[in-house]
């Protein structure tokens, strides 16, 4: 397939053009900067086809999408980027990818553009990378042959995060309010006090604080659930805000950095728990595998799918979870209590006598 990545120039776009080439794919290259597009693309070790469009000028990103099948966005802030990429892919008729982050972002993408795609019959997938569609898919794995859940929480931890200047960007640019899944309804995020949670190994005990990502938007369109909830390990939380960390730095021949994380999901209905935790390697790097799958999956529909999807709705979640965990060299751990009795909103480690839950419950 013939697949667009605009902001081919940037940090995570590096990672997806990598996979589709891995994949038997043809990229073609999007972005505003010949010049700093074909220096970033020399690194590939393949001739890419580059094409010039700027999102002020919608008939060049009209163009630019000329006989590709789907367009990948990789350029934040998605606030900014989305909605003139997804008109324009529209137009082309062409399937749209992106990676955002930004709740406000997909949100807005899903009231726009949901009815647009079907009648174009294009599928629209926002947040389909680290944040977003990894816990989306996860949950729904978790959740399984439940009609429904009362809670589901995800807990992300990373050792550390070097943001990249497209993360810092997009950090300063995102000042919408974040959302949480309270009682049914999308409501904002309330002041909470940091918890313990207890991660796998090597993390272990580690303090967090509610931040949720594109994941709460993601699963509250698709399941049915009546408590969303995200947590952010404090460390990458002050790593992420110092002006003075570094970005990613690259240590092997892919570029990834050594930088690790494990995210832990924790579905819980009628007593019951079930819990799924992945764990890998650069959180920028494991997107690629995670957009790339989505993008095969809907071009290998027997049906066309047409209109904007969460992650977790497009296939089989267990299945698309085992093959993102093979590409992505995941470490991927199944678990379940059928004995829980706690509030579902406090964490199932040890919380020490007379600790607040995240949710002040």
């Amino acid at each position: 397939m013939r697949i667009a990545v605009y902001g081919a120039s940037g940090h995570t776009a590096r990672f997806v053009i990598d996979e589709l080439l891995r994949r038997g794919h043809t990229p073609v290259a999007i972005g505003r900067e010949r010049e700093r597009m074909a220096a970033a693309l020399a690194l590939h070790g393949a001739e890419i086809e580059i094409r010039v469009a700027g999102l002020d000028a919608p008939s060049s990103l009209e163009r630019a999408l000329a006989g590709t099948e789907a367009v990948i966005n990789c350029a934040g802030p998605f606030l900014d980027t989305a909605r003139p990429l997804v008109e324009a892919a529209l137009r082309a008729g062409t399937h749209y990818l992106d990676i955002t982050a930004e709740q406000a972002s997909a949100l807005a993408t899903f009231e726009r553009f949901d009815a647009p795609a079907r009648e174009r019959g294009i599928a629209i997938v926002p947040a389909a990378g680290f944040y977003g569609a990894l816990a989306d898919l996860m949950a729904s794995a978790a959740i399984g042959d439940w009609r429904d859940a009362d809670a589901i929480e995800v807990a992300i931890a990373l050792d550390c995060w070097h943001p990249t200047l497209g993360t810092r960007r997009t950090g300063a640019r995102n000042t919408a309010p974040r959302l949480v899944l309270s009682g049914g309804e999308l409501l904002p995020l309330q002041p909470s006090t940091p918890a313990p949670w207890e991660f796998p190994a090597p993390f272990s005990m580690q303090e967090i604080a509610e931040v949720p990502f594109t994941e709460t938007i993601l699963m509250a369109r698709h399941l049915k659930v009546r408590e969303i909830h995200n947590y952010l390990n404090k460390q990458s939380l002050h790593d992420v805000r110092d002006p003075a960390t570094p970005e990613p730095l690259a240590v092997d021949e892919r570029g990834r950095s050594d930088q690790r994380f494990v995210v832990d999901v924790r579905a819980r209905n009628d007593g019951e728990e079930r819990r799924i935790t992945v764990s890998g390697r650069d959180i920028y790097a494991i997107t690629a595998p995670i957009v790339v799958e989505a993008l095969e999956r809907i071009s290998r529909a027997r049906e066309v799918r047409a209109g904007a999807f969460a992650f977790g709705e497009l296939d089989d979640a267990a299945t698309m979870l085992a093959a993102i965990a093979r590409a992505g060299e995941l470490a991927l751990r199944y678990g379940r209590n059928s004995s829980v009795k706690l509030n579902p909103l406090v964490p199932l480690s040890a919380t020490p006598a007379g600790s607040k839950s995240i949710g002040g419950h």
